[in-house]
């Protein structure tokens, strides 16, 4: 399995020397675990409560090449010191199948922090459509005027200080010359070459490709035409070519297009990076494959077992996820939705009792309170030069008091503190959610699924963000899963890779409280 290390030291308690000592730990950590390490992210003299780290930001954009599948860190607090953020980046890694793990620490996340992470992430989500809406809101009036809603503006064009579309003069030639060009006869591919070996860049800044390029050539903005959410707007902003160029260009579209393929829907594998090998403890990918009749038919596979180095079968999705959706459902007890909201909240309360935040606030209190004993004394004192020292202490302490409100605005600034209440609210409003919902399941799983760790002969084993009791496993549902995996069984014999098919043995879950 490939990984990555990240290591950081920040500036004001440690050195250089504590990188070697995070990179020891990493590389024996990785060689114990048979893990292959593809690289390294190392942040210099950099505090962690900061996303502000150039090297951490690039980890995470190569985490989207999905060339490695772990990052491993010394402690977990060298990835990040701000809970939020950490939430943040961690729900962008399990976008692209990449986890976190300490090698230091036994577990895959601190104990008392993994609960309010997965809060967080949820949380952040949530108030994240909220926000949203206000976005909208926003670039529905301005499209009512015909003005930008803002991202990337199309190639040819700019944008001035009142957000009205302008032809940019520089590059709209090279607009002109590729719906020139593929109206003669040339190809996309010719035309794309020809660009890129010209120098010339997307309106993103990148080398041109046939896809780039076919949008381009398809793009009705370049004979004037406005669109927002579905609706278009003739003669709205400048054109750049004309309606015979884009014509032109369109009929021979349609000329050289093929049949459409079948259209192939995304399938979204929900428990990547929460699915695991019983035997190997290898990370359990997704996996597709057409029986004899045509149909297909998705799976969840061991990553060794694909390399033969492990004899863990396949599971189909549908019936594992739809497995776990239900015992997640479960958890949404009134009790356990209270108990939840309040380790949340404590927790969330110990953070900033263990922040830089109760220490300066020391501080200030102590600065107001040499300012109240300075006035009184001010009032009271009868001799005028004593008085006269005493005045120039004012602004020494204004300036003290406000060196210290600075800083405590810059810790609150990475802070993010919840209450029980919103984290009740929260969870009653994912109780009430649609499970046949794609964004509800992805909730609930995130929220509540630390990891899963399954093997062949009946056994699962849960850990649980949350929770207070074992979980319990009816025949009814094992001959279910028994019975649903029969068909896919049977259209994987001729590959030699039949799936598992979870025979009437005892499950056995662990709750990680």
């Amino acid at each position: 399995m490939n990984v990555v290390i990240y290591a950081r030291y920040s500036s004001h308690n440690q050195h250089e020397t504590s990188i070697e000592g995070q990179l020891k730990v990493c590389y024996e950590y990785c060689e114990k675990n048979n893990y292959t390490i593809v690289g390294e992210y190392i942040d210099r003299a950099i505090s962690g409560k900061t996303d502000n780290r150039p090297q951490f930001l690039r980890m995470i954009e190569d985490a989207a090449k999905k060339t490695f599948d772990y990052i491993i860190v010394y402690q977990l607090d060298r990835f990040s010191r701000n809970r939020y953020d950490s939430a943040i980046y961690k729900s962008k890694l399990k976008k692209y199948g990449v986890r976190v793990l300490s090698a230091k620490e036994n577990i895959t996340d601190d104990a008392s922090g993994i609960l309010i992470e997965s809060i967080l992430e949820g949380m952040a989500e949530y108030y994240s459509v909220e926000l949203a809406q206000k976005v909208k809101r926003g670039m529905d009036l301005n499209a009512e005027k015909f003005l930008s809603t803002g991202g990337n503006v199309a190639l040819g064009f700019k944008v001035d200080k009142d957000k009205h579309f302008q032809i940019d003069e520089e590059t709209a030639p090279i607009v002109r010359y590729i719906f020139e060009s593929y109206a003669s006869g040339m190809t996309v591919t010719e035309i794309t070459q020809h660009l890129n070996e010209q120098g010339y860049k997307t309106s993103r800044g990148v080398p041109f490709n046939k896809n780039s390029l076919r949008n381009m050539l398809q793009n009705k903005r370049y004979i004037g035409t406005y669109t927002y959410n579905g609706k278009e707007f003739p003669n709205a902003i400048p054109r750049i070519v004309t309606d015979e160029l884009f014509n032109a260009v369109a009929e021979r579209f349609n000329k050289n297009k093929r049949a459409p393929a079948r259209a192939k829907a995304k399938v979204e594998y929900l428990l990547t990076t929460k699915l695991f090998c019983g035997y190997c403890r290898e990370m359990m990918v997704g996996y597709s494959g057409t029986s004899k009749t045509g149909k297909k038919h998705h799976y969840y596979t061991c990553k060794s077992a694909l390399k033969k180095n492990c004899k863990k079968k396949l599971v189909k999705k549908d019936v594992i996820e739809e497995y776990v959706i239900q015992k997640c459902r479960e958890l949404l007890t009134p009790e356990n939705i209270e108990t939840i909201a309040q380790n949340a909240e404590r927790i969330s309360r110990k953070d900033r009792d263990n922040s830089n935040i109760k220490m300066l606030e020391k501080q200030l209190r102590d600065i107001e309170r040499k300012q109240e004993n300075l006035r009184q004394i001010l009032i009271e004192c009868p001799i005028e030069s004593l008085r006269q020292q005493m005045y120039e202490e004012v602004p020494k302490l204004e300036e003290a008091k406000r060196s210290v409100e600075t800083e405590i605005a810059k810790e609150e600034i990475g802070l993010f503190t919840i209450t029980a209440q919103q984290v009740k609210f929260f969870l009653n409003e994912l109780k009430k959610g649609n499970p046949d919902n794609i964004k509800y399941r992805k909730a609930l799983i995130n929220m509540f699924v630390n990891r899963i760790y399954l093997y062949d002969d009946g056994k699962i084993t849960f850990i649980f963000n949350s929770g207070r009791e074992p979980v319990e496993v009816d025949a009814e549902l094992l001959d279910k899963i028994d019975n649903e995996n029969k068909e896919a069984e049977s259209s994987y014999l001729e590959q030699n890779a039949p799936a598992a098919s979870f025979p009437h043995q005892d499950l056995v879950f662990f709750i990680q409280l």
